[in-house]
Formats: structure tokens, C-alpha cells, sequence
């Protein structure tokens, strides 16, 4: 009796949520490998990120966490089909099925992991709300910035944040909101607005698609936590984890040394056994995520591991030049860290 009704609360639970596939454990992986590739939902166009070259490659540091689950699953990276949302459309397309997996620079918050039926698997890029102005404005602050026409992204918490903190900080604004980054950035770079906010993150891959990037500059302050991250549908845990494992496995390879470069040479090895565990040597872990042996080795093989993903897509090395700061690992100073692969 006491089983029947911990059933009933769970079901319960799930009819609250709206999540009408909770039933339906392991179905996503399922329908994935019927299919033949993983799709995945990315920004509309946002460098370092997700964005297609001249070629119609889709490359970036979400589409990197795309790759990777691709990797795992199929042992090929390329297996995935990439649907293009701004920030009004995400969610929608994830709980009605149309994505696998949402991979598009989005905020982890309390009533998005919980009241929308949504599950984050991690944070792949921790982040923060900043401004970005021209410097002809002549100012250095955010609190120089009372009585701004502000240009804002709906359907995003920038809104909010943006509200908090002029409420704060006693000051007044004119908030112009568009449907998607670009219009909020060709907005600011016409004149339209003072001001451009968003994450930081996206306030640098902005400026550099205007005409003039030199003549911008983000200010100093950061207005909000803003740890992103990749999101899939609540009530489908085996999915849940292969996303969150992913990840995962990207942020161990690199605070283990393990390289796009040395990965098959150290696949070889077990002497080190957390190294051995991770790349499939010594145990099954594979198998408990439903997954090849190699399925860490594929990811890291073909996509890199998280900090050549950061470098190549947002590092000081790309046209971004964003430090690792927090993103570094917690070894290192930073926030990236994963849980053990035992």
C-alpha cells in the first residue's frame, strides 16, 4: 500500500508539472537512435556559441556540448540537426519535442529548472549581466547611466535584472525590448538606445559583428549570476543523465590531461585509474549510461575537452578574448568542476 501511494504522489507530481512524458523512461534515447541524430536547439546566431560559418557549419561552445552527446551516443559527432531560436521560442520548442536538447546560452534559475518541466544538466559557461556603450557616451560606470534608453532581448531574465538594479541603484531608464540579439545590437549601434544589456558573454559576441567594434566597450559592472548551461525535458532521466555525463566528461578530460591529441594514447593506459575509469579501461560505466565503452573518448576525440572547447570558440586565442576567469577549473581558480567518473 505504502508503494501504491508513493506512486500515485510521483504521478501526481508529474500531472502538476505537465511533463506527459514521465512515463516514458528512456524514450528520448530511444527515438534518438531510431532517427540517427540528436536536435539540438542553439542561439540564432551568437559567435563563440552558436552560429553557422560562411560554409553553414554550426560551431561554438554550445554547439560543442551538441557535438559531444552526439559523440557519445552515436560515436560520431556530426549527427546532429541544429534548430535556430531566439530566446521567446526555446522553451516552447523543448517541451513540445521539437528539440532534443536546448544548448543556447540560458540562464539556470529556480522557476525555469522547476514551474516549465525543464531539467539543466550543468553549467558549461558561468556568466553575468553586463552593459555595453559606445564611448562617445563618456561614461565608466553603470551608475553614470540614469535617465538611458536601454535596449533588452525579450524573453529573457535580463529584464529583470535590468529593472533590479536601476530600482537599487535609484536610477531611471527607457527599456526597448526586440526579438532577437542582433536587432538589440543594431539598435544600439544606430542610436536607437544608450545602451545594450545582456550577459556579458553575449555583449562581447555582439560588439564584434558591429561596424566599428573599438569604439565599444563593456563596462565594468556585473549585474547578476548567470551560470548557463544545456536543458532537456523533466521525466526522461536516462536522457538527463547522457546530456549531464557529456558535459561532465569534457570538464574531468581536461582537469586529467586529456587531450583531443592524447585521448586514444591514453585509452591505452591504466595507470591512472581515474583516467582508466573515465575512458573506459577499468569498469562499466559506459554501459550504466546506456553507452559504448569508448563514449568518453569519443567526445573527447572528435569535440576536445572543455578547456579546448573554451579556447578555440571563446579563449583569448579566438576573436572573443574572454578570459577563463570563472570558468577556469577549481583547481585553477574557477568554477568548472565535475563529479567523478567511479
Amino acid at each position: 500500500m505504502k508503494m501504491v501511494k508513493s506512486t500515485l504522489a510521483v504521478l501526481t507530481t508529474a500531472a502538476v508539472l505537465g511533463v506527459s512524458s514521465f512515463a516514458q523512461a528512456g524514450a528520448t534515447l530511444d527515438a534518438i537512435q531510431k532517427k540517427g541524430f540528436v536536435q539540438c536547439g542553439i542561439s540564432d546566431g551568437l559567435p563563440g556559441f552558436s552560429y553557422a560559418d560562411e560554409k553553414g557549419n554550426y560551431m561554438g561552445l554550445d554547439v560543442d556540448v551538441c557535438r559531444a552527446v552526439a559523440a557519445a551516443v552515436f560515436g560520431d559527432a556530426t549527427k546532429v540537426k541544429y534548430s535556430p531560436l531566439t530566446a521567446k521560442e526555446r522553451f516552447t520548442a523543448l517541451q513540445s519535442g521539437e528539440v532534443d536538447i536546448l544548448s543556447r546560452n540560458t540562464t539556470w534559475t529556480s522557476s525555469r529548472d522547476s514551474g516549465l518541466g525543464l531539467n539543466f544538466a550543468g553549467v558549461n559557461y558561468y556568466d553575468g549581466q553586463g552593459f555595453l556603450v559606445n564611448k562617445k557616451l563618456g561614461v565608466s560606470s553603470a551608475k553614470e547611466l540614469d535617465g538611458a534608453t536601454v535596449c533588452i532581448q525579450a524573453g529573457t531574465t535580463t529584464e529583470l535584472n535590468l529593472s533590479d538594479y536601476f530600482r537599487a541603484n535609484s536610477l531611471k531608464y527607457t527599456p526597448i525590448t526586440y526579438d532577437t540579439s542582433d536587432e538589440s545590437a543594431k539598435s544600439v549601434e544606430a542610436g536607437r538606445c544608450d545602451v545594450l544589456t545582456s550577459d556579458q558573454s553575449q555583449l562581447y559576441a555582439q560588439r564584434i559583428k558591429l561596424a566599428d567594434p573599438e569604439s565599444y566597450v563593456v563596462l565594468p559592472e556585473v549585474i547578476s549570476k548567470e551560470p548557463l548551461g544545456p536543458v532537456v525535458r523533466q521525466g526522461d532521466e536516462e536522457w538527463f543523465d547522457i546530456v549531464r555525463w557529456s558535459l561532465y566528461a569534457m570538464v574531468n578530460a581536461e582537469e586529467l590531461g586529456i587531450t583531443s591529441a592524447n585521448v586514444e594514447e591514453q585509452a591505452k593506459s591504466t595507470k591512472n585509474p581515474d583516467v582508466a575509469r573515465l575512458l573506459g579501461a577499468e569498469g562499466e560505466f559506459g554501459k550504466d549510461l546506456k553507452l559504448p565503452k569508448d563514449w568518453a573518448v569519443q567526445i573527447v576525440k572528435q569535440v576536445g575537452n572543455y578547456g579546448e572547447s573554451f579556447e578555440r570558440n571563446v579563449g583569448v586565442g579566438s576573436e572573443l578574448k574572454i578570459e577563463r576567469g570563472l570558468n577556469a577549473l577549481w583547481n585553477k581558480g574557477g568554477l568548472q568542476y565535475a563529479p567523478p567518473v567511479r
